[in-house]
């Protein structure tokens, strides 16, 4: 089951009595644990029917008799265990889980990994409750999700305008969301968001930020490279080193795919996670650099990067650091 047939069961006022949300990704464990504690009881049953508990300060006995209460004033009650990753003797749900109350809706956030699949509390939750596991996104899913998630809020992203969001924020859904939000109360009566929207709301300048920076770089542009460069040189907070260096390199490692991909633009795409809409400006990069010239640039780039965690360094300033990758980066053009 995923997350958004819950939440329709849940406006329908379906529920099951356990559902066992892990994993790494806490965007959907977040978002499942609120509508929880926020929509299945009205404000007036929430006071006798909620009862939330906390992994580290919890204790299993006194969880699974809270489940076994019978509501008040209500037809169910709503148990939620968060952070259960923290909870000493969580096996001991055991016994509850196979015989649960119906009266009861116990929810258990488990965050950061899931359960081990060998054990037999796994078995049971496969077999006995609604479970919820949830994984980081690759890079490349991220544009997808982020314009579904406007969609759904029926507003139009330019394309421009998520990939602007995506370099800057990387893989926090969370995050993502949040800034999106943020761009919604501000639009007004508009419907569409575009890259100024991003720049003036979000605060990423839509000219001088990582991603113009990768394709400044992947065009041989020397001069918009060191322009924007010396403007993370300013600005400090932008761009640090530690984001740009990792999306340098997932940039140049989708081009080096290329090499070894061949068919239409959408098979291309389909096989290297590459968005459709720049595809045109990676395949520029694999001419302009070559086979060899590739290779290259991916072997500095991992060499930079150790250099500005302190390895083999005596301590170059970030911007230099930059501005020397650069110069070596274009003289591996073919």
């Amino acid at each position: 089951m995923n997350v958004d047939k819950i939440l329709l069961e849940w406006k329908k006022k379906q529920y099951h009595p356990v559902y066992w949300l892990e994993g790494e990704e806490e965007f959907y464990i977040d978002l499942l644990t609120q509508a929880a504690e926020t929509s299945i009881l009205s404000e007036a049953e929430a006071g006798f029917n909620l009862s939330v508990f906390y992994g580290k300060d919890a204790n299993w006995a006194d969880v699974v008799n809270a489940c076994k209460r019978y509501p008040m004033f209500s037809e169910r009650q709503v148990v939620l265990l968060k952070e259960a990753q923290q909870m000493k003797d969580l096996d001991k749900l055991e016994q509850y889980i196979l015989n649960p109350l119906p009266s009861t809706v116990l929810l258990v956030a488990h965050k950061e990994k899931k359960v081990d699949g060998r054990s037999k509390l796994a078995k049971i939750l496969k077999d006995k409750a609604t479970l919820i596991s949830t994984k980081k996104l690759k890079e490349n899913e991220l544009p997808g999700w982020t314009q579904q998630l406007i969609e759904k809020k029926g507003f139009m992203p330019t394309q421009k305008a998520i990939q602007l969001l995506v370099d800057h924020i990387g893989n926090d859904l969370s995050r993502i969301a949040n800034e999106v939000d943020k761009l919604i109360l501000n639009l007004g009566t508009r419907t569409s968001i575009t890259e100024d929207d991003v720049e003036e709301y979000v605060g990423i300048s839509k000219e001088y930020n990582v991603f113009e920076l990768q394709r400044a770089v992947g065009l041989r542009n020397f001069s918009k490279a060191l322009q924007i460069v010396q403007y993370f040189e300013s600005n400090p907070k932008a761009a640090p080193i530690q984001m740009v260096l990792p999306a340098l390199y997932s940039y140049f490692s989708k081009v080096f795919m290329l090499f070894g991909v061949k068919g239409d633009d959408k098979t291309i795409a389909d096989q290297t996670g590459i968005n459709s809409w720049f595809l045109r400006d990676y395949k520029s990069t694999a001419s302009i650099y070559g086979f060899e010239g590739i290779q290259s640039t991916l072997v500095l780039l991992h060499h930079y990067n150790l250099r500005s965690l302190g390895v083999h360094d005596a301590g170059t300033e970030d911007a230099s650091l930059m501005k020397e990758l650069l110069y070596k980066v274009m003289m591996n053009a073919a």
